[in-house]
């Protein structure tokens, strides 16, 4: 269990050194021995946190040579052709089953954990960090790996992509109270180990935020013909004429 938890923190200091350019596209990563020696971790650790971010496609592995940087063009392409509507289904279908599973599996320190991020959340500058690592728990309580790379994968999508972004801050910043909500009847259901009711509240919660895109969508949409109407009304009025 130890080394599940730790290798999420050995992927995103490598992919921090990738995104600086300290590790660029095509050069080839320190050796497993090298890297455990650096981080302080255990080898098997590194081959977990290297098996993510093959998953991630940001480097991949080549036998008897080494594990080299991918170029990120394909992933960035791949990521601007899924909505803020698509990344919200998928995280409901995929998170709510992570949900129920991890109500059958969490174990008390990670309900302790649960716990602080839900709390966090109450706070407007660190809200949006203690949401993440709410869901992130989650996941983690699962203890399986594939659940965990199916929900990073879909954060690093909310995370990385401009429109998705932009998307969830329209969103996001409204009805902290609602948030907290949606967070507690979560938390409360896989506190209580009752897997039907934590799939049901995340689904709930899903469903709110997925609405709320679309009325976004809506009132930006509504502006924008407003602001194409008051254009043209203003190209075809006569009342500058009486002037």
């Amino acid at each position: 269990m130890k080394s599940r938890r730790l290798f999420w923190s050995i992927v995103e200091k490598l992919e921090d050194l990738i995104d600086q350019g300290i590790c660029p596209a095509g050069s080839r990563l320190p050796a497993e021995r090298e890297l455990a020696q650096t981080y302080n971790v255990s080898r098997p650790t590194i081959r977990e946190a290297i098996i993510a971010l093959e998953v991630r496609e940001r480097v991949e592995v080549k036998t008897g040579s080494g594990v080299y940087v991918l170029a990120q063009k394909n992933a960035q392409h791949s990521a601007k052709t899924i909505s803020a509507f698509e990344l919200t289904q998928a995280r409901a279908l995929i998170e709510g089953e992570a949900a129920a599973l991890a109500a059958s599996t969490i174990s008390d320190e990670e309900v302790s954990a649960l716990k602080k991020a839900l709390s966090d959340m109450a706070s407007p500058d660190i809200a949006d960090e203690a949401d993440q690592r709410f869901h992130h728990i989650i996941s983690q309580a699962t203890h399986n790996h594939a659940v965990q790379l199916s929900v990073e994968n879909l954060w690093e999508l909310r995370r990385s992509t401009p429109e998705i972004v932009a998307a969830y801050n329209d969103v996001c910043s409204q009805g902290i109270e609602q948030r907290i909500k949606e967070h507690t009847e979560i938390f409360n259901a896989i506190a209580n180990k009752d897997t039907a009711a934590a799939r049901k509240a995340m689904h709930s919660h899903f469903n709110r935020l997925i609405n709320a895109l679309f009325d976004a969508s809506e009132a930006r949409e509504l502006e924008e013909i407003k602001r194409k109407t008051d254009k043209t009304r203003g190209l075809y009025s006569i009342s500058h004429l009486s002037k």
